[in-house]
């Protein structure tokens, strides 16, 4: 298994996924010489301590080129491109750690026309994209290559020939690290490049709660022992490259009642904080936790949030159940940190129903985003092959 540490600031989307065509295939190849792969902690900045609500973003540490220079990069299991690291010549951009491409021996630059050159439109020997700065100067803003990715265990793992596009001048990742790993189901990803045998799977990651510093991301991760259940993947043409699941229904503390999720899908999302659900669910599902809550004051809004509490004085709360119901008689009972976001704000002690109902449209098909918050402390494990994820409670440790 090769689990890498995560850290947690905060993740927004690539500018430059406009200038991508899909992917085609690598000849990419595992190091059939390295040990097997192996788990790395992580470390989360708490969303509490940030002072507004962005997204959540975690990191790892990986080395990249040879010899190995380390880098703290983040991850991606939705459909946001391909693997992007912060590369020098980068200018203003270098304001993190950045990979010097003249510093590997191993680095190869991708041909202009290459099946593994995922640019529209590009001039020269290599796949490369330029920009013009306020000087009217051409300058090269993104270049393609593929090098070693080095996941640094004892002894280290590598992956030859991973392709990742290097970011220069006047460009960045829209990450606050020095880049983000593709975790999707691409076939250049992480995820498709893993060693996989009976005993193995894709990848799995447990985040970690505000309440721990540590989890892991696991690349050909050990299969979890004992009987686990699992719920099956499903296709979906607007996120091809996504895992989605069924969710059923949101099970509740009262009787065991159940709110169903009508006609859509959840999709699992890593760089999202909050679950988003589509009105009518949402909406039953705040009724529920409010007239549970009646005996707590209500707090102005926070962000997106809109069922907030002020508790402030008090030791401890009592907060009703939620459970969600995947297809396959799979479960997951949030914890208390799962299911609200803790702020203080004004010397006041805020806690709010970490589900919303976005302003935005969901695409066909999608009834759920399932944000971090609902993942923290969970081992997500992503059996790509077998076309099914599963879920171990409290697995960060």
């Amino acid at each position: 298994m090769a689990s890498l540490a995560i850290s947690s600031t905060h993740l927004r989307l690539l500018t430059l996924l406009v200038l991508l065509l899909a992917p085609s295939p690598s000849s990419s190849t595992w190091d059939s010489q390295a040990a097997p792969p192996n788990s790395l902690p992580v470390t989360r900045i708490p969303l509490n301590d940030l002072p507004s609500l962005s997204e959540a973003e975690y990191h790892v540490i990986i080395g990249y080129g040879t010899p190995a220079q380390n880098l703290s990069v983040g991850f991606n299991t939705r459909d946001y491109g391909p693997t992007f690291l912060q590369c020098k010549p980068c200018g203003t951009a270098c304001d993190v750690p950045a990979f010097d491409p003249s510093q590997s021996s191993s680095i190869d630059q991708v041909p202009c026309g290459s099946p593994d050159c995922p640019l529209k439109t590009c001039s020269g020997p290599n796949c490369t994209a330029t920009t013009v700065n306020g000087n009217g100067v051409v300058l090269p803003s993104m270049t393609v290559v593929t090098d070693v990715i080095t996941l640094p265990w004892s002894p280290p793992t590598t992956m030859r020939n991973v392709r990742a596009n290097c970011l220069l001048m006047g460009t960045r990742t829209s990450d606050s690290s020095s880049g983000i790993l593709d975790l999707s189901r691409d076939i250049h990803s992480l995820a498709s490049r893993a060693p996989l045998s009976p005993d193995t799977v894709a990848f799995s990651y447990c985040l970690p709660s505000l309440t721990e510093t540590q989890g892991f991301l696991s690349i050909g991760a050990p299969r979890p022992e004992g009987n686990m259940t699992y719920t099956a993947l499903r296709r979906n043409d607007v996120f091809p490259k996504s895992y989605l699941v069924r969710l059923v229904g949101l099970g509740l503390s009262i009787d065991g009642a159940d709110i169903p999720i009508p006609g859509g899908d959840a999709l699992i999302a890593v760089g999202t904080t909050f679950t988003y659900m589509v009105y009518e669910p949402y909406a039953a599902l705040r009724k529920y936790f409010r007239s549970q809550m009646a005996q707590y004051q209500l707090a102005p809004r926070l962000g997106v949030l809109d069922t907030c509490y002020d508790f402030t004085g008090l030791s401890d709360i009592s907060v009703p159940t939620i459970t969600l119901r995947f297809a396959g008689e799979v479960s997951l009972e949030l914890g208390v940190r799962q299911k609200m976001y803790f702020h203080r704000r004004d010397n006041r002690s805020l806690g709010c129903l970490a589900f919303a109902n976005p302003a935005y449209e969901f695409p066909p098909g999608v009834a759920v985003i399932i944000g971090t918050l609902a993942q923290e402390m969970t081992e997500v494990v992503y059996d790509v092959r077998a076309e099914k994820v599963g879920f171990v409670s409290n697995r960060c440790d």
